[in-house]
């Protein structure tokens, strides 16, 4: 990593400083419901399960919305979406997630034109603060990406796929990408110690941000929200909780040993555990704690076996 040759990356981690709390990103997917006229049928265990509910319940200020691919399909849905978050009276932003939906650099102009030329987006657009990923990995690092990272910043996420990716993304326009804990502790902090060094050499515009939808309450949650918090990052994607009834799954005794160990990042909710959010944000002081973020064991004893792994060979076999 020639790039950090010389750079004391560990002063610079010892400068770092956690913060108490962290905002989540709530992820909006392609079919989330809306409004309650969305809905044909509804889970009823006591979480928000439309957009409208969550922004009321949760009081968020950040959204991560996926986008399709279809230019016409996606403006309308992000019209209605806008039309949700607009009632907000605080200022809110919002990130797309591309998801690799589109084919080229060229495919994807067309929907950051039509949100910036259509009214109704118009504190949308405002908001936004960076696109995700929006080619297909095949072609994202060898595509020329300025036209698109003219209208927003582009990160990399899918493609983030060798220690050498982000350097390369970065010479074809992209100036970020993400944390996710399935992409490995160190490759974070390298990441970042990155950001520092380039940004250094002028002005400020390279960055890191914090993806990863399926952290579930419990260790998993913990040492994710630690990671991005000591990257310094304000906000992070987080939806677990959304679809997942709090330790749903999990002993009571397991949920309680977690809520009594971090009673500022949990909460007893009509009867179960589950993230305790305040106006968008969970508190994480308990998390500077001896070890990685979590001192509760999960109850092993109350664990299922995963079933065994059927490998092509067999499954041709069977056949």
């Amino acid at each position: 990593m020639p790039e950090l040759d010389g750079f004391d990356i560990d002063a610079y981690l010892a400068s770092l400083e956690p913060a108490a709390s962290i905002d989540l990103r709530h992820t909006v997917g392609l079919v989330d419901p809306l409004t309650r006229a969305d809905q044909q049928s509804r889970v009823d265990d006591g979480l928000p399960e439309t957009l409208e509910e969550v922004v009321a319940r949760y009081g968020g200020r950040y959204y991560k919305i996926k986008v399709g691919g279809n230019v016409a399909e996606d403006i309308d849905r992000l019209t209605g979406i806008a039309a949700i978050l607009d009632r907000m009276a605080a200022p809110y932003s919002i990130t797309l997630d591309g998801n690799e939906q589109y084919e080229s650099a060229e495919a994807v102009l067309p929907l950051l034109r039509g949100i910036a030329e259509r009214p109704a987006l118009s504190r949308f657009a405002a908001s936004m603060l960076y696109l995700e990923q929006p080619i297909k990995r095949a072609a994202a690092l060898s595509t020329r990406m300025d036209a698109v990272a003219a209208h927003t910043p582009v990160i990399i996420d899918e493609s983030d796929g060798e220690l050498s990716s982000f350097p390369q993304a970065r010479a074809l326009g992209y100036t970020g990408v993400s944390s996710k804990a399935c992409k490995g502790f160190y490759k974070s902090i390298l990441n970042l110690a990155r950001c520092h060094v380039w940004n250094a050499s002028g002005s400020p515009r390279y960055f890191m941000s914090g993806e990863d939808l399926t952290c579930e309450p419990g260790v998993a949650l913990q040492q994710d929200l630690a990671l991005v918090n000591l990257l310094g990052l304000t906000h992070v994607e987080r939806n677990a909780h959304h679809f997942i009834n709090g330790f749903d799954g999990r002993s009571a005794a397991e949920a309680q040993a977690f809520l009594t160990a971090h009673p500022d990042l949990y909460s007893n909710d009509n009867g179960q555990v589950r993230l305790r959010i305040d106006q968008g944000r969970v508190a994480i002081g308990s998390l500077d704690c001896p070890g990685f973020a979590a001192t509760v064991t999960p109850d092993l004893d109350a664990a299922e076996p995963m079933p065994p792994a059927i490998w092509p060979s067999q499954r041709q076999a069977m056949r």
